[in-house]
C-alpha cells in the first residue's frame, strides 16, 4: 500500500510502498553529509523511491538538476509520483534503467553523485528475501566496484561522489576509489547512542585532486 510521508522540510513529501523497499535513516544522513555547491548537477545512483535526491534538494534548493537513477520500475514510479506531488518536475528527472547502461552523453555531466548502495555482496547475509528487497540490500544487479567505476566516468573534474557503506567494506571502497581516480576527501563514521563502535561510514571522494582526507567526528544516529 502506498503511503505519503512528510520529510519535515518545507512541507515536502515522499511516497513509499509497504510492499517495496523502504528507506532507512542512512539515506537521510547521507544527504546531510554531502557537500553543496551552488548550481550542482546531481545524480542519485540506486535511488529507490528517491529519498536521497529529494532530501538533498530540500536542504540545498539551488541545485541545477537532480537525476534519480533506479533499475526497479516500481520504485522509479514512486519517485515520479513524489516529484509530481511536490511540483519538482522542472529540476528532477527519473531514469528507470541500470546504472551500467548510462550512455556516453552522461560522461562528465555531474558535479555530485550520491549513492546509498546495496551493502552486502551477493550470496552473503540474509537469505530468502523477496527479490525486490534483495536487489536493494545485496549486490544482485550491481557491485560497489561498478558503481564507483561508472561514477568516475560520469563526474566532472572536481566532482564529488558521496556514499555510505558498512564499516567492514571501508578498505575495499577506498582502494577502488583511488584506482578509479577518485580521491577520498572526507570520512565520517556513524555510531549509535548506546554503542561507540561504528556500524556505518560516510565518504566523499573528489575526481582528479591530490590526497586530502579529513576524518570527521563520529555522527551519532539516534534512530538506530
Amino acid at each position: 500500500m502506498e503511503v505519503i510521508e512528510d520529510i519535515l522540510i518545507d512541507n515536502l513529501k515522499i511516497i513509499q510502498d509497504d510492499t517495496l523497499y523502504r528507506f532507512t535513516s542512512d539515506a537521510v544522513i547521507l544527504s546531510k553529509f554531502a557537500t553543496f555547491k551552488k548550481g550542482d548537477v546531481v545524480a542519485d545512483f540506486c535511488s529507490g523511491s528517491g529519498i536521497v535526491g529529494i532530501h538533498y534538494y530540500a536542504l540545498n534548493k539551488n541545485v541545477k538538476s537532480v537525476d534519480l537513477i533506479e533499475v526497479q520500475e516500481e520504485l522509479a514510479n514512486l519517485s515520479k509520483k513524489s516529484i509530481e506531488l511536490n511540483g519538482l518536475g522542472e529540476k528532477f528527472f527519473v531514469l528507470n534503467m541500470p546504472i551500467q547502461q548510462l550512455g556516453n552523453e552522461y560522461n562528465q555531466k555531474y558535479s555530485l553523485i550520491l549513492c546509498n548502495p546495496p551493502y552486502k555482496k551477493c550470496g552473503s547475509g540474509e537469505t530468502n528475501l523477496d527479490k525486490k528487497i534483495a536487489i536493494c540490500r545485496h549486490e544482485v544487479l550491481i557491485t560497489q566496484e561498478e558503481i564507483i567505476t561508472i561514477a568516475s566516468k560520469k563526474l566532472k573534474y572536481g566532482g564529488r561522489l558521496c556514499m555510505c557503506q558498512r564499516v567492514e567494506r571501508l578498505t575495499e571502497m577506498i582502494s577502488t576509489l583511488v584506482k578509479c581516480g577518485l580521491e577520498p576527501s572526507r570520512l565520517q563514521f556513524i555510531v549509535t547512542k548506546n554503542n561507540a563502535k561504528p556500524y556505518l561510514f560516510l565518504i566523499e571522494a573528489v575526481k582528479g585532486v591530490k590526497p586530502q582526507l579529513k576524518v570527521l567526528e563520529n555522527f551519532v544516529n539516534g534512530a538506530k
